[in-house]
C-alpha cells in the first residue's frame, strides 16, 4: 500500500506543529535582532541544531522503534533514566509550561485593562488552554486530520501574512551584532538552536511520526522509514523557511528598536509597527495555534511512554497528570522557565546529539559493544562539568582542565571529547578483534 500525497502531505503538516511551538517563534526573530549583521552566519548555525539534526534525529528513533531502544545501546539503567528525563524535560518540566506561558505574556498580557489582576488572567487562561489540550489529546488517532488539515496550514498562512507585510510596508535597520555575536556568529547560532528544545523533541517525535504512518495502513518497515524520511525533510523545509522569515524581521528591526527581553517582545513590537492595536489579535492567534498543537502532540506523546511503563495508571490519566502539573509551573512566569530550561538544555542537548549521530553510524559501529557507553558517558560529565562551571560552582582543578579544551568556552568543548571517545573505543575495539 502507498501513502496518497494528500497523507503525506498531512503527516508533514503534523510534524512541522509537533517542533513548531513556543521556542520556535520567539527564538529566531531574538537571534536575528541581537545578531544583525552577522545574521546569516548566526541563522545557519541555528538550522544545524534546529533543523537539521531534529529531522535526523525523527528517522533514527523511527529506525529503532523508539528513544528507549536506541538509548538501551548505552545501557539498560541508562535508557531508563534518560528516555524519562527527556520527557520530563520536553513535557511538564519545561516544554508544555512554555509553550502555554509565551501565548499569554506576548500576546494577551500586554492588552489587559490596568485595573485586571495579571496572574487570576493568567490562571484562567491557563486553564482553558490545558483543558483544550486535553481534550485534544484524548484522542490521539485524531491528530493527524486536526493538526495537519486544519490548525498547521491557518498558522502558516498568518506567518506569510505577516512577513509579507513586513517586506512592503515594515521599517528596515540593520545594526552591528551585540558582543555575543560579534566573534563568532556561526558557534552562537549552534547554540541558540538548543533552546527550541526540538533535536530532544525528535527523540519523542520519531515514534509518534512511524506510528502514525503505520495506522494510516503502512505495514512494511522499509515504507514506513521511506515516508518517514519524506515527512522529515518536507517538515524540515518549512521550518526553515519561517525561521528565515522570522530571523529576517528580526534582522530589519535590530536598529529600529531596543534590544528586547526575549523574542516574543521582538516579535510584539514588529507586528505592532505593521497592525497597530489590532495587531494584538493576530499575534494573539499565532502564539497560541503554534504552541497548542505542539503542547497536545507533547501531551499526547508522552502520555502515551508512560501508560506504557506502569498499568496503573491509564493514558486517560496521564494525559490529566501531566496537563495538571504543566498547568501549575507555566504560571510561574516565562522568565522562570527560560532561566531554568538553559542549564537543563546544555547538559542534554550534547548527549542528544551525540545519540542521534550514533545512531545514523549504526551500520558501521553496530559491533563495537565500547562505542556507545564511552561517547556518552564522556560526553555527559563533559556537559554537566560545563553547566555547573557556567553556574559558577567551583570545581576546582577539574574547571582549569576543561577550559584547556577547543572550545570549551563557547559551550562546544563536549565536541572534542566526543571524537576522542569515539577514535579511542575504534582502536580499543580493533585491537580486541586482532
Amino acid at each position: 500500500m502507498k501513502l496518497g500525497k494528500k497523507k503525506m502531505l498531512l503527516v508533514s503538516f503534523m510534524l512541522f506543529s509537533l517542533f513548531f511551538g513556543a521556542g520556535n517563534l520567539i527564538f529566531p526573530p531574538f537571534l536575528g535582532q541581537n545578531a544583525g549583521e552577522k545574521m546569516p552566519l548566526a541563522i545557519l548555525g541555528f538550522l544545524i541544531t534546529a533543523v537539521a539534526l531534529p529531522v535526523l534525529g525523527v528517522i533514527v528513533v523511527a529506525r529503532f522503534d523508539g528513544l528507549d531502544k536506541l538509548s538501551q545501546k548505552v545501557g539498560t539503567r541508562f535508557s531508563m533514566i534518560f528516555t524519562i528525563l527527556i520527557y520530563l524535560s520536553i513535557g511538564p518540566g519545561l516544554g508544555i509550561p512554555r509553550a502555554a506561558s509565551v501565548p499569554f505574556e506576548m500576546a494577551v498580557a500586554p492588552y489587559l485593562p490596568k485595573e485586571a489582576s495579571v496572574t487570576i488572567c493568567m490562571v484562567i487562561f491557563s486553564l482553558v488552554f490545558f483543558v483544550l489540550a486535553a481534550w485534544l489529546a484524548m484522542t490521539p488517532n485524531k491528530l493527524v486530520e486536526r493538526i495537519g488539515k486544519f490548525l498547521t496550514p491557518t498558522l502558516l498562512l498568518l506567518l506569510v501574512f505577516v512577513f509579507i507585510n513586513y517586506v512592503f510596508r515594515g521599517e528596515v535597520n540593520i545594526a552591528t551584532a551585540q558582543e555575543a555575536y560579534a566573534g563568532n556568529p556561526l558557534a552562537k547560532g549552534f547554540l541558540e538552536g538548543y533552546q527550541t528544545m526540538d533535536t530532544i523533541a525528535a527523540l519523542n517525535f520519531g515514534l509518534v511520526i512511524a506510528t502514525t504512518i503505520t495506522s494510516l495502513g503502512i505495514e512494511s518497515k522499509k515504507s514506513v522509514m521511506s515516508y518517514t524520511v519524506r515527512a522529515g525533510i518536507f517538515a524540515g523545509t518549512i521550518l526553515s523557511l519561517v525561521y528565515l522569515m522570522l530571523s529576517y524581521m528580526g534582522m530589519g528591526s535590530s536598529n529600529v528598536f531596543p534590544i528586547q527581553e526575549n523574542g516574543a517582545w521582538t516579535l510584539r513590537c514588529i507586528v505592532k509597527q505593521l497592525f497597530g492595536g489590532p495587531g494584538a489579535v493576530l499575534l494573539a492567534a499565532i502564539f497560541t495555534l503554534a504552541c497548542l498543537t505542539t503542547c497536545v502532540g507533547l501531551i499526547t506523546s508522552i502520555s502515551q511512554y508512560f501508560s506504557t511503563l506502569t498499568k496503573k495508571i491509564s493514558y486517560t490519566q496521564w494525559v490529566f497528570l501531566i496537563s495538571g502539573f504543566s498547568f501549575l509551573v507555566c504560571n510561574q512566569g516565562l522568565n522562570t522557565i527560560l532561566g531554568l530550561s538553559i542549564p537543563v538544555l546544555n547538559a542534554i542537548y550534547p548527549i542528544s546529539i551525540m545519540l542521534i549521530v550514533l545512531g545514523i553510524c549504526e551500520r558501521w559501529i553496530k559491533n563495537n559493544p565500547y562505542i556507545y557507553p564511552c561517547t556518552i558517558t564522556a560526553v555527559g560529565c563533559i556537559s554537566v562539568i560545563y553547566v555547573l562551571d557556567d553556574l559558577k560552582v567551583p570545581l576546582g582543578f577539574l574547571s582549569d582542565w576543561c577550559h584547556a579544551l577547543p572550545l570549551y568556552s563557547m559551550g562546544l568543548g563536549w565536541v572534542v571529547i566526543a571524537i576522542a571517545a569515539v577514535a579511542l573505543t575504534s582502536v580499543l575495539y580493533a585491537f580486541k578483534k586482532r
